[in-house]
């Protein structure tokens, strides 16, 4: 008998698991698929500071590329690349927001250095010509999310994993409060679950009695063939409307130039954000679209040919925060979902602060914020 279900196992729920365990708890991942078959099998690893606003996200980004550098450290195996990024201006109008982001982040500890057009060739020598200027940020990372998520479960003993099970309730005392799960398996006790199904965590609170109005956004993600022989580009190189797409409400579809490299030598090519349910249709305008926004900004990649694109599914909050942490409606149902397109990088703080909510530790962060429930039922 476990301690902790963990519904999920993509990286935020590997990561809950994780600390979880490292707190002395006997932990159990449930998942439908496979690890990390959902959004975490479709994103690109980013680990971000660059692109939060001052705020309680940027707080725990700040936490969390504190941990990712400890848990490559502790554990590896999964691309860690603390190779900063660069966000980049196409005109003055563009640059200014940039700059003064920078030097509101300072207060958080966020180390932005804003970069003369001149100098951007000194970052990325095949930069398109013409930029206005840009930000570099050394704190950026990149870790491999699928071998993330996996690293972090295989590294506890004290984890228990189950795949290619289906959650169909969370089983509730006759006080209220959660007294395990009834999976297609069967019944599994435990004195706490997580929720860490992502795009799905409002099918699981739903399976609690309990509401969170979390959506998919769709993306779109081209990699490229490798780029042998050829010089890579050495940071996570976006412009100035990623920052935009990442905070925009809009259901509509919204790119914007997104470029890194990865060891394999292989280049990957977002982004795109749009709310159309679980729509998995393969949307060519969409990836036409993408290639042509990285040819802009890099255009040695015109001669490059795209070997595969995939899409996955955001898990949407409307204030665009995540739900982290205990519902105050049902006792012992744990929320760790709702990250959007920053899962990744947020994972290892949620999952620190989940294992704190669920020993009564004091937490890192305060959770006030990221409270399950701050949503009105309009949301």
């Amino acid at each position: 008998m476990p301690d902790v279900v963990v519904i999920g196992a993509g990286v935020v729920g590997a990561a809950c698991a994780h600390y979880a365990a490292r707190a002395g708890l006997r932990v159990t991942v449930v998942d439908r698929g496979s690890v990390a078959a959902g959004t975490t099998g479709a994103g690109e690893g980013n680990v971000l500071v660059s692109d939060k606003e001052p705020g309680p996200e940027l707080d725990l980004a700040m936490l969390s590329a504190r941990l990712w550098a400890e848990l490559d450290r502790e554990v590896g195996g999964f691309e860690y690349e603390p190779k900063g990024g660069l966000v980049v201006a196409e005109t003055p109008e563009a640059l200014h927001p940039l700059v003064r982001l920078a030097r509101d982040q300072q207060a958080a500890g966020v180390r932005g250095t804003p970069v003369d057009a001149a100098d951007l060739h000194e970052y990325e020598p095949h930069l398109a010509d013409g930029l206005a200027g840009g930000v570099y940020y050394p704190q950026d990372a990149q870790v491999q999310p699928m071998r993330a998520a996996a690293r972090l479960i295989a590294a506890r003993p004290e984890i228990t994993l189950r795949t290619g099970e289906h959650v169909t309730a969370i089983l509730r005392a006759p006080d209220g409060r959660v007294r395990g799960v009834r999976t297609s398996a069967g019944e599994l006790p435990a004195g706490a679950v997580v929720n860490a199904a992502g795009t799905w965590g409002g099918e699981v609170a739903a399976l609690a009695g309990t509401e969170l109005p979390i959506l998919p956004r769709r993306g779109f993600i081209l990699v490229t063939e490798p780029l042998t022989g050829r010089e890579p580009i050495r940071h996570k190189v976006y412009t100035a409307a990623y920052v935009g797409g990442v905070a925009s409400d809009s259901a509509g579809l919204e790119t914007s130039a997104v470029v890194e490299g990865t060891p394999a030598g292989t280049v990957l090519i977002g982004a795109s954000r749009e709310r159309v349910g679980f729509d998995r249709t393969f949307a060519t305008p969409v990836l036409s679209r993408l290639a042509a926004q990285a040819v802009a900004l890099f255009p040695a990649l015109a001669g490059v040919r795209v070997i595969r694109a995939y899409c996955g599914f955001r898990p949407y909050c409307p204030d665009h925060l995540p739900v982290i942490g205990e519902d105050p409606r049902v006792p012992g149902l744990f929320h760790a979902c709702g990250h959007e397109g920053a899962g990744i990088g947020l994972a290892p703080a949620t999952g620190r602060l989940i294992a704190q909510a669920i020993t009564g530790a004091p937490p890192d962060l305060d959770l006030t914020p990221f409270r399950a429930g701050r949503f009105g039922r309009a949301a």
